[in-house]
């Protein structure tokens, strides 16, 4: 496994490009590749990237596809359009990738720029603990949002990442 800065999530334009050079030099390097991203906001970049080097990438528009079930997302953001996910990750990593990130820290006027057209968040908890949970909960208060926690487990990603496995070797 050969990770990507997660901040590149803030910055999805950068990660098709990203995906390529790293994928190239893990292949002159002789490795095969698969990609362990969704679309991630890059708007069709990667799966263009992919498609060119003949890799395959996780399925879905974003990693809450993976981790939630892609037809489960669609209706948390049908029946509130206002919904902001979370993941494990983003909880964990919340004050640096969004606070700090979005300048909230500095700037705490900036939240209605942000958020004010959010109703909830939604945590997909892939390994809740209490821990966790407080992290969640301190997230969803600091941006002034109700929060819905929605156990999911690994099981969508251990999937995905076997379909990719599979397909790698057949």
């Amino acid at each position: 496994m050969h990770p990507l800065p997660p901040l590149l999530h803030n910055q999805p334009h950068l990660i098709a490009d990203q995906v390529r050079a790293l994928a190239l030099a893990l292949r002159d390097g002789g490795v095969r590749v698969v990609v362990g991203y969704a679309d991630c906001g890059t708007y069709g970049a990667l799966d263009e990237v992919c498609a060119e080097l003949g890799i395959d990438r996780l399925p879905g528009l974003h990693c809450y596809d993976v981790f939630g079930g892609a037809s489960r997302i669609e209706k948390f953001f049908a029946e509130q359009p206002g919904t902001y996910v979370l993941t494990d990750f983003l909880v964990r990593s919340f004050e640096r990738t969004v606070v700090r990130e979005l300048g909230l820290d500095r700037h705490p006027e900036l939240r209605d720029d942000y958020f004010g057209q959010y109703t909830r968040v939604v945590w997909l908890a892939q390994e809740p603990d209490d821990e966790l949970d407080r992290l969640a909960t301190d997230a969803a208060a600091r941006i002034g949002l109700p929060l819905t926690v929605v156990p999911t487990g690994l099981t969508g990603l251990e999937d995905a990442l076997a379909g990719l496995v599979g397909a790698m070797t057949s």
